[in-house]
């Protein structure tokens, strides 16, 4: 049985509803005559021969009353978006226009349809892309200063070679577990058990890491980790761990830096045979690291000690560079 005008219609306004379509249709002198699935706050507002500033507002009516002028005059097609506050709710419309009728007869037709979450996905995704930018150049500018200063402080290329993979390596451990937070941070303790993770021997046992669990934000995790490599690689080639002991403790506890709440990092390491052993001359890159260049990009302080038989390292790092939790 065929449909009927009114049965097309109903299947046609029902088609609409579901698709989330409303249309507006205009005669040259711009009055609406006819809408079809309105949402409901613009039903509320809609009167037949209603201009555009009574459906969308002065501002919007102004700018569209231009826009559908231009479509009208010249046939060609455009585009529109509004932004609507709706019950304290910012949404957006985009409205698809042209021109319709025969030459003396012309009107228009405007296809709207609310693209409110796609125009938030597209800001995130922008945001996101903007944060990603500015992290690798961050990252870049990480990786030619460990270049250079690894070129500096090395006197052959083999060795330049295997400290600049080892700190490369060390950058993209952090890195990994920065990029499975989404970018929040690392937890101190497993940014400390992905450093260690390579060089700590089976049989020392667990790893020595102990205090407060914090949630160090990126930067900070990215710089907590190249100090704990440099400290740990000098343990494996020189210190505790090269003797298979396990005589390092890592801890986390509260503290204060300029009258503002921190956490202080603190490395204590026996060394194996009790004699000044390590690579932390006055010149060294592991040192410049340690002493100058973590404290300062995490706006915090440390202190480097080397007494015989022990090496004692503490970094402080301010409250703006973590969160406290407590280990579980």
């Amino acid at each position: 049985m065929p449909f009927t005008f009114e049965g097309k219609a109903a299947m046609m306004e029902r088609a609409l509803g579901s698709a989330g379509i409303s249309i507006l249709c205009q005669d040259a002198r711009l009055s609406i005559f006819y809408a079809e699935n309105l949402p409901p706050h613009f039903a509320a507002l809609f009167m037949p021969g209603g201009s555009d500033a009574a459906l969308f507002g002065d501002a919007h009516g102004r700018y569209l009353t231009a826009l559908k002028h231009k479509v009208l005059e010249t046939g060609i097609p455009n585009n529109a978006e509004v932004e609507i506050d709706v019950d304290g709710e910012r949404r957006t419309y985009e409205l698809k226009i042209q021109r319709t009728g025969e030459r003396g007869a012309h009107g228009l037709l405007s296809v709207m349809t609310e693209v409110t979450e796609s125009r938030h996905r597209e800001k995130v995704l922008k945001s996101l892309l903007r944060e990603l930018s500015h992290r690798s150049k961050n990252l870049l500018a990480i990786i030619q200063g460990i270049a250079t200063q690894t070129a500096r402080n090395t006197l052959s290329l083999d060795s330049f070679l295997l400290k600049f993979r080892g700190r490369l390596q060390s950058l993209s451990n952090s890195q990994d577990l920065i990029t499975d937070s989404s970018w929040r941070g690392a937890y101190l303790f497993e940014l400390a058990e992905k450093q260690f993770a390579p060089y700590w021997p089976e049989t020392a046992g667990s790893m020595p890491i102990y205090g407060i669990n914090a949630h160090l934000t990126p930067n900070a995790a990215v710089h907590l980790g190249l100090a704990l490599h440099e400290l740990i690689v000098n343990s494996a080639s020189f210190g505790a761990i090269s003797g298979g002991a396990a005589s390092i403790t890592l801890n986390c506890r509260e503290a204060m830096i300029n009258d503002r709440k921190a956490i202080e990092v603190a490395w204590a390491e026996v060394l194996h045979d009790q004699s000044e052993v390590h690579e932390f001359s006055d010149n060294s890159f592991g040192r410049t690291v340690l002493e100058r260049v973590v404290p300062s990009s995490v706006n915090g302080k440390a202190e480097l000690n080397l007494v015989p038989g022990r090496i004692e390292y503490r970094l402080t790092i301010p409250e703006t560079e973590f969160e406290i939790f407590k280990r579980v």
